[in-house]
């Protein structure tokens, strides 16, 4: 095994941790922007294979980073699902929601995604074929939790309230939609393998605003679902999960879903993190985006303390959260050239 990801997230300490970034293919660059406008509009370009590949590839050909991931969307599982989605222009995704017995039932079973999904599993096929020999090529999918949030409330909200309302108010609805969605994204990560991602990742983006038992509840226990099954239908498949904003709940949360990965966002530090998570497995973060912003000394000095803290086990380079669309893309040739100046 030569892929230095892969080999972090079989558990190797490596001398140079490997690296990529969330949202690595996106708004900061202009050859994205450039492609975007090709495709029209953002579902256009979600879903036409051609062009989703070709900007998954362009921070691959511009920075070198040691993993792709899949260019695509959280929110294509819910539409596969058969909720209505559109993006509003600088306000973001809009659905039709999902919070009665009725609004439910009228979902499509999880036997009819792949009608919606097939094209993103074709971009998959693409990039196994044109990504370079060394460059591990990432699937991924929204965890449960999060993607209810949106199916709730119909859009992003700042607090999920409206998803935590019908928590409390109608359980068994809510349970439905947190099992309908699990098993839909068993389905799709499955069909992102088989077209040749070599790693999966879900990102569980909201989790930190579940609480004690709803946390072990709706976040950890349908990330264990997923990550079981996965791994029982494609053995030896590695998976990093991303349970941001989790706190004291990132602390065993290797063992209880059996990821092979943790990866953590900037609310605590690397070092905290050398302590309470690394020790249960490969750890990957955790980088502030605001440096892709700001750039300068404190990028330099923040990145060689998290490559420090987190040298003594496996540890995969990214940021606590995605690249912003204000980040100047020399920052990021800053950063990637700082996590290897050891290594030259």
């Amino acid at each position: 095994m030569t892929k230095t990801i892969l080999r972090a997230l079989a558990g190797e300490t490596l001398p140079t941790p490997p690296i990529w970034m969330m949202r690595q293919a996106g708004r900061y660059l202009p050859e994205y922007k450039a492609t975007r406008a090709q495709a029209g509009d953002f579902l256009s370009l979600c879903y036409n294979p051609e062009l989703a590949a070709e900007v998954t590839l362009q921070p691959i050909r511009r920075y070198g980073f040691d993993a792709a991931i899949l260019f695509a969307d959280i929110l294509l599982l819910p539409q596969a699902l058969g909720v209505d989605l559109w993006f509003v222009t600088g306000e973001g995704p809009r659905m039709t929601i999902v919070t009665t017995q009725g609004e439910f039932d009228a979902l499509n079973p999880v036997s009819a995604i792949h009608d919606t999904l097939h094209p993103v599993y074709e971009t998959v096929r693409r990039l196994s074929r044109d990504l370079p020999a060394e460059t591990t090529l990432i699937g991924f999918a929204g965890a449960p939790w999060t993607v209810a949030t949106y199916m709730i409330a119909g859009q992003g909200t700042p607090d999920q309230a409206p998803a935590h309302a019908l928590k409390d108010e109608n359980r068994p609805v809510f349970e439905a939609l947190i099992d309908r969605i699990t098993e839909g994204t068993i389905e799709y990560l499955s069909e992102q393998v088989k077209a040749g991602a070599e790693v999966v990742k879900i990102f569980d983006s909201w989790a930190g605003s579940l609480k004690g038992d709803d946390f072990d509840r709706y976040a950890l226990e349908p990330a264990r679902r997923i990550t079981q099954e996965l791994k029982r239908r494609h053995p030896g498949l590695p998976v990093i999960a991303f349970p941001r904003q989790a706190g004291d709940k990132y602390i065993g949360f290797h063992e209880a879903t059996g990821a092979d990965c943790v990866a953590v966002d900037d609310s605590v530090s690397a070092e905290w993190v050398a302590r309470h998570v690394q020790p249960s497995g490969c750890v990957q973060g955790n980088l502030a985006s605001k440096h892709m912003v700001t750039g300068g000394d404190d990028l330099v000095r923040e990145t060689r303390a998290i490559v420090k803290a987190l040298s003594n086990g496996p540890h995969i380079f990214n940021l606590g959260h995605g690249i912003t669309p204000d980040a100047d893309p020399e920052n990021v040739q800053l950063m990637i050239d700082t996590v290897r100046e050891g290594a030259r």
